[in-house]
């Protein structure tokens, strides 16, 4: 097929009149017969990769996927344009199995998405055979690898399929993958001379932001209530942290629900079902609510808790503005965190396992403790090397002003001293700000020379300092001690006068993101809020997610261009000749009576 027809089907089923970088290449190296690894960004159009070639080649496609719900709506989603598709998977009823099971051997399914477990059973295997299968699309394919992020099993097993279907091509997909990765899907899918695109890491509409973690539920309210009523996932590190914050933010009215694998399955169905449909504003969870979230109108991700591994914190913030409007991605750093997470770390059992794991941690930490562009340190681990600042994260936008910090260490550095290196952050705070405290007198901490001597200065300034000192190494906490803070050969010359020490100004009550991450000054905001609306209404009379109607993209460019006819509305982005049909009658009515004065 020549590349017009290609744009043709791209336009008229899927609404686009452009390819995404690297789409085109890597369609028409699997319909030559090639082999495939397609790394791209979460909302790169990886799916697209797939879906396309199954609608202009003879035969089923099949896409192996880890998540029921991602299947689901990808299903919704490609029905919905007018395309076969169908899925497999043990949360089907026995009827909705049989009839797909029926379109399968009668060749009417383009796609069929399957789960690992599924798709490695002999009677499935036996199945593939006899089907005319023209491609194998393994997504999250960062699964099959011991050394990615998120190792599955039974990921790793699938290059059975390989055997089973040896003349087919097989695309391997996935948003993160080092070069230990790599490799690793290569050999186990058994992947022949594969095409290898990678699409840039680079999520420019992301605004990167760490916050030092002071007081964090408060925090994370107050970040929360500016959003007003945006989509937005938190990440915590525990069950109990996510009920607990749950119920906290359930209590302020917001529209909130918890997620994580203690829930049975009906109840974690529910919560991904019901934010997906925009019922629930704001989903905390463990890693547990992962891969796959197919909800293009996140627009923020708040890690409560510092990520273990730089690929998994670029996958969960991958997961805000995949629609391509602006998103924030925010990280609650607390060292402390990290020096508990580190030794953890430090007790697995499998020596090769905790060399990686510590080689991942370490460099998160790096991220979290960066006093450079936050975009940069994120690309420069993907071996993505730039030298110009992003301009939008938390550095660029509010460099960290830099003062002369001698003498602010020198108190603290005297003070750890004076305690005798036997007493944590909090203690060695009290100490400087003249604390009265029992503690304080039961020790005889009152009488020391460095009593008082930083009283001028709040605790979480003093506490900005010490994390600044440990990051320099002046200062290290002993996690095998409970945290008290020691002092280092390093500390000597500053406390001797020796040297001279810049700081970083502490940032009290960081606010760095004042207006809405959503805001964008070039739309009707009016008639966004009456077709979200309309949106809504459509979707839950079909029972499908809202953006199987119109994704916020495809809203915005209408807010912006106020198509009133066919031919207009055809031109926007995201709407294809089936969704004219389906959709465009009460979306064209909309805005032609809101432009007549009814708004």
């Amino acid at each position: 097929m020549s590349n017009p027809a290609l744009s043709k089907v791209l336009a008229d089923v899927f609404g686009y009149t452009v390819f995404r970088e690297g789409q085109q290449q890597v369609i028409e190296a699997v319909r030559g017969g090639h082999d495939a690894l397609v790394l791209m960004p979460t909302g790169g159009g990886k799916s697209l990769c797939y879906q396309l070639p199954a609608l202009v080649s003879e035969g089923l496609t099949v896409v192996i996927s880890p998540l029921i719900s991602l299947m689901q709506d990808q299903v919704e989603a490609l029905q919905a344009m007018g395309v076969a598709a169908a899925a497999l998977h043990n949360g089907l009823t026995a009827e909705v199995s049989a009839q797909a099971m029926q379109d399968l051997h009668q060749g009417t399914i383009r796609l069929l998405y399957v789960s690992p477990e599924r798709a490695l059973t002999s009677f499935f295997m036996r199945n593939l055979q006899q089907w005319q299968v023209a491609l194998v699309a393994i997504d999250e394919a960062h699964c099959i690898s011991q050394w990615g992020h998120d190792f599955r099993p039974e990921y790793g097993q699938l290059g059975q399929l390989r055997a089973a279907l040896p003349q087919v091509p097989f695309m391997a997909l996935t948003a993160t993958a080092d070069m230990a990765t790599e490799a690793d899907i290569v050999e186990r899918l058994q992947l022949r001379q594969p095409i290898i695109y990678k699409g840039s890491f680079d999520r420019p509409n992301i605004r990167y932001v760490v916050e030092e973690k002071f007081k964090p539920q408060k925090q994370l309210r107050d970040y929360i209530g500016r959003q007003r009523g945006a989509s937005g996932i938190v990440y915590c590190g525990s069950r109990k942290r996510v009920d607990e914050l749950a119920d906290r933010l359930a209590g302020d009215g917001i529209r909130v629900a918890a997620y994580h694998a203690g829930l049975d399955h009906e109840t974690r169905e529910s919560v991904l079902r019901r934010f997906v449909r925009d019922d629930l504003d704001v989903v905390v969870a463990t890693v547990a609510f992962g891969m796959g979230i197919n909800k293009p109108n996140v627009r923020f991700v708040v890690h409560y808790d510092i990520p273990r591994s730089v690929e998994a914190y670029y996958q969960e913030t991958g997961r805000a503005g995949r629609d391509g409007l602006p998103a924030e991605a925010v990280l609650l750093y607390d060292p402390a965190d990290a020096a508990w997470i580190r030794n953890v770390i430090n007790e697995h059992p499998d020596d090769d396992r905790r060399r990686v794991e510590q080689h991942k941690f370490a460099a998160m930490q790096a991220l979290g403790e960066a006093q450079t562009c936050r975009r940069l340190v994120l690309l420069n681990y993907f071996n993505e090397y730039r030298s110009e600042p992003c301009k939008n994260c938390d550095i660029c936008l509010d460099p960290p002003r830099q003062y002369d910090g001698t003498e602010d260490a020198q108190k603290v550095l005297s003070c750890i001293y004076r305690v005798g290196q036997r007493f944590g952050a909090n203690h060695v705070i009290d100490v400087l700000r003249g604390s009265k405290s029992q503690r304080i007198t039961e020790y005889g901490h009152e009488k020391l020379s460095t009593y008082g001597i930083g009283t001028e200065r709040s605790h979480d300034y003093w506490l900005a300092v010490i994390r600044q000192l440990i990051h320099r190494g002046l200062v290290v906490q002993n996690v095998q001690q409970y945290g008290v803070l020691q002092l280092t050969a390093e500390a000597r010359p500053v406390l001797r006068s020796e040297i001279a020490l810049q700081l970083a100004e502490p940032r009290i009550n960081l606010v760095v993101s004042k207006p809405r991450v959503a805001d964008r000054g070039d739309y009707d905001k009016v008639l966004f809020r009456r077709l979200r609306a309309l949106r809504k209404q459509l979707a839950d009379a079909e029972e499908v997610p809202p953006f199987v109607v119109f994704n916020d993209t495809t809203l915005v460019e209408m807010c912006i261009r106020y198509p009133t006819n066919a031919d207009a509305l055809l031109s926007v982005t995201g709407v294809g000749a089936k969704k004219l049909e389906r959709y465009g009658a009460p979306f064209l009515e909309a805005i032609t009576e809101y432009l007549d004065g009814d708004g």
